[in-house]
């Protein structure tokens, strides 16, 4: 009778062990269960993100496409606005229509001239589209400004001095001209002997004015095809009303402004005509602005009278070959980041350098660099810059004797 007791114990024992057992199993599948339900749900909202942005993307492709099977539009130009609703164009392909415009178009800029974008079937006006731009015109454009300030310019006190009055001041201050009653400089031309520093001032202008400062050098005018060259420029100075205030500064401007002569070659008239459009920009009818004009050039004998006449260069700014004292802050800007020895005397430089230009003396401080750095040394000696002052004017002296030789190709 005990014995079957214990049994009976043993057996509750065992189902309660089992139970156990089954009870724990059961708590993992739960939360097994519950974590995939909650995976499920994760990935559920996922998914659903991914097709709604799918659908987005469809949608914006698919609205692709459809632009792209849309026929081209018709490029015209707007002659004439006949009234509030009518206007004649004429389309790129050559003839001319009457069409009908939009109200809500901006009636600014509907002017004739203006380029217009036509529908193929309605030819009714689209959109309008901007003017028409040579590529090289807008990458004549400087973005960034260069890295010259009027501190890196020796011995040019007076003329930086005249060209603040000229070009920086009626720009920055342009109160002060309407205050006293009278129009500030239009033009500015610079003239001296090449390497005097002419186009370092125009660079320096740029760095210290905020106007958009367009460079471009005279040649770049001078075109293969009849009235191209005009174009050229007349384009030039609507990207400069476009970008008021700013400044444009036109290098080696002899190159198309050498005086007009009678008998002359088909290309010597098409450089004319080009001098001629370059006139009326200067000196049109219409105000050009904010807008400042910088020439230079080292022939001032050969330009055309009528570029020279006060309205169009109202102000001649003359740099000429540097003094003793102006070589000497030249020699100085150039020689302060230099590793020179103790003897070496910037006095004794300028005074052996008379009648060398700005250009030449920076020559003569790289070339007196190069002959230590051939020899390996750490410094510059005097016996360095003697040296490169006998190359650099021997050279000079070599030039001038060819010229009186009468050779022209050495």
């Amino acid at each position: 009778m005990e014995n079957s007791s214990q049994s009976l114990l043993d057996r509750v024992e065992d189902l309660k062990k089992e139970l156990r057992i089954l009870k724990e199993e059961n708590t993992k599948t739960k939360r097994n269960l519950m974590w995939k339900v909650r995976k499920l749900e994760k990935d559920k909202v996922l998914t659903e993100n991914e097709k709604i942005r799918l659908e987005r993307e469809t949608k914006s492709l698919r609205g692709e496409v459809e632009r792209f099977r849309s026929p081209p539009l018709v490029l015209a130009t707007i002659t004439e606005i006949l009234d509030a609703n009518r206007m004649t164009v004429k389309s790129s392909t050559g003839p001319h229509f009457v069409i009908n415009y939009s109200k809500f178009l901006d009636e600014k800029l509907l002017v004739p001239g203006s380029r217009v974008a036509l529908n193929q079937q309605t030819f009714s006006v689209v959109e309008i589209l901007p003017s028409e731009k040579d590529p090289t015109v807008s990458g004549m454009e400087i973005e960034e400004k260069p890295a010259v300030s009027y501190d890196t310019i020796g011995g040019l006190e007076d003329q930086i001095m005249e060209v603040k009055e000229t070009v920086e001041l009626p720009l920055k201050k342009p109160e002060l001209f309407k205050q006293i009653g009278i129009e500030p400089p239009k033009g500015v031309l610079l003239y001296g002997p090449p390497g005097t520093g002419k186009t370092l001032l125009a660079k320096a202008v740029a760095n210290e004015t905020n106007a958009t400062f367009i460079k471009i050098v005279a040649s770049e005018f001078v075109k293969k095809y009849i009235g191209e060259g005009a174009r050229l420029v007349r384009e030039v100075f609507e990207l400069a009303k476009e970008k008021a205030p700013s400044i444009i500064f036109i290098d080696e401007i002899d190159a198309v402004a050498a005086k007009r002569l009678k008998s002359s070659t088909s290309g010597d008239r098409e450089v004319q005509r080009t001098l001629m459009q370059l006139l009326a920009e200067l000196d049109g009818f219409e105000s050009r602005g904010d807008i400042g004009i910088v020439a230079a050039t080292n022939r001032p004998d050969i330009l055309d009278p009528a570029l020279l006449r006060p309205g169009r260069f109202d102000r001649f700014i003359e740099v000429p070959i540097p003094n003793e004292e102006g070589r000497k802050e030249i020699l100085k800007i150039h020689t302060s980041k230099m590793s020179l020895s103790e003897e070496a005397d910037i006095d004794l430089l300028s005074n052996l350098t008379e009648g060398v230009s700005g250009a030449d003396l920076k020559a003569i401080c790289t070339e007196a660099g190069m002959f230590a750095i051939r020899e390996e040394r750490n410094q510059v000696t005097v016996a360095d810059f003697m040296d490169a002052v006998d190359k650099i004017m021997g050279v000079e002296h070599d030039e001038e004797y060819k010229k009186e030789a009468g050779v022209m190709f050495g």
